[in-house]
């Protein structure tokens, strides 16, 4: 086994406190009367939202690399699936398939994470991001549950697209800019390292605000089995030199 690899279940124990406190949040937000007067504590609740939200897809993305439960094969799976039919109704073994060819033609044509060679502006590239993943089949799941949740279980509308639309969408676009755009982004001289990659400068309390320390993402694509909360061990133990 590599020095940085680790066979602890501490992620799936963080899996478990992201999930229940994303449930735990969103029923909160469900149950509260949104007015103008709520904005004080509505907004930074929306943001903790979009936050655990974010945590649930980077939860099912060490479960993709098979680190969330390193030696329990199913229960990694299993844990992943769920995470990801919580974030949007993905399908677990389409979204692996993919991001294995993510990781084997980084910032190429063959990676489904990549511009299409032409638009390599943000919301360009994000909405061929967008067009890659997201099925017909999901948006009318989520267009079902939407109404169940709204007809059935008679929550508000308003609560529906403030607790529940809103902090999906903007962690689609947290995980794009942080996790996508910015590590992939092709510098001005061009890449120079093998992964197309390179990280934030960030200290580890900003990285994981920001995207649970997904922008280091140059020590991500070289220690693809490391989880995501021991990526700044890892950083700390290299420079980017030794990476290229």
């Amino acid at each position: 086994m590599h020095a940085y690899a680790t066979q602890s279940n501490k992620g799936l124990f963080f899996g478990i406190a992201i999930v229940l406190l994303w449930c735990g949040n969103l029923a909160l937000l469900f149950s509260q009367e949104m007015t103008i007067k709520a904005l004080p504590w509505m907004i930074p609740a929306v943001m903790v939202q979009m936050f655990l939200h974010t945590g649930l897809f980077i939860t099912a993305h060490d479960a993709m690399h098979g680190v969330l439960a390193p030696q329990h094969k199913r229960l990694n799976n299993l844990a992943g699936s769920l995470c990801v039919i919580l974030y949007a109704l993905f399908s677990f073994k389409s979204l692996r398939r993919e991001h294995q060819q993510h990781h084997a033609h980084p910032g190429s044509a063959q990676d489904p994470d990549y511009h299409d060679g032409e638009h390599r502006g943000f919301w360009r590239w994000y909405a061929h991001f967008m067009m890659t993943y997201v099925t017909w089949r999901q948006l009318l799941g989520m267009a079902l549950v939407f109404n169940l949740l709204h007809h059935v279980m008679h929550i508000p509308l308003v609560n529906l697209l403030v607790a529940w639309v809103l902090p999906s969408l903007l962690s689609t676009l947290q995980l794009f800019y942080f996790g996508t755009f910015l590590p992939h982004r092709q510098p001005p001289g061009g890449y120079d390292n093998r992964h197309h990659a390179r990280s934030n400068d960030f200290s580890v309390f900003w990285s994981f605000v920001t995207c649970y320390h997904f922008g280091y993402h140059l020590e991500h694509h070289e220690y693809p089995f490391v989880p995501w909360w021991r990526l700044p061990f890892v950083r700390r133990q290299l420079s980017h030199k030794e990476l290229a």
